[in-house]
């Protein structure tokens, strides 16, 4: 492969998917000490990523999988996770056991796909036109990095959701935090894009 296509899709990658990492430990944190959660989020992950792949490569392609306009509303996936999470955190408030995670069992494989998905939007417009001009063999080279890099942010935010001190401090705010942050990402999602108008 070719030193300079690995460099712009570490970079790229990188750039686009830095906001992941804090979703993904928080992800992590949620599926904590339930069977399986780990795999359900990274499956979630790379699921989500590899649909916004695949977006990126038909639109680069020419077939333009979803018409502009509707990309912003994209946003409306993690907000209505991050209210249906915070609905669940305020009713099991006074139940510390419970309000511990989205679910009884953690994050399910597809809201983590949602959530993925929606959360990249951004990614689509930033790989289309890179993704048009680099050919079949640098398609290819930039699928191929993506997709490691997917278990690499995947080891990194499950890192952060094990560190002793993020542990904690997930395990404690994290059934508050995480519908901040989907009800967050949500709204940018819709605000950027143009949804209520510019």
């Amino acid at each position: 492969m070719d030193l300079g296509l690995l460099g712009k899709a570490l970079g790229m990658f990188a750039v686009t998917n830095v906001d992941d990492l804090v979703v993904l430990a928080l992800f992590f944190g949620q599926a904590a000490g339930r069977r399986g959660g780990a795999a359900r989020v990274v499956l979630g992950q790379y699921l989500g990523f590899a649909t916004i792949l695949a977006a990126s490569i038909v639109g680069a392609l020419g077939a333009g999988l979803l018409p502009a306009v509707a990309i912003p509303y994209l946003g409306l996936l993690p907000l209505a996770l991050g209210l249906r999470a915070a609905w669940r955190a305020w009713r099991e408030r006074g139940d510390p056991a419970e309000s511990a995670s989205v679910t009884g069992k953690g994050p399910g494989v597809f809201a983590v796909a949602a959530v993925t998905f929606a959360n990249g939007g951004d990614n689509i417009g930033v790989y289309v036109p890179v993704f048009a001009t680099a050919g079949t063999g640098g398609l290819v080279g930039y699928a191929v990095v993506f997709l490691l890099l997917v278990g690499v942010w995947c080891l990194l935010g499950r890192l952060f959701a094990n560190h002793p001190v993020i542990a904690r401090v997930l395990e404690r705010w994290g059934h508050l935090v995480l519908p901040v942050v989907l009800i967050g990402i949500g709204l940018l999602i819709l605000v950027e894009g143009g949804a209520f108008g510019r």
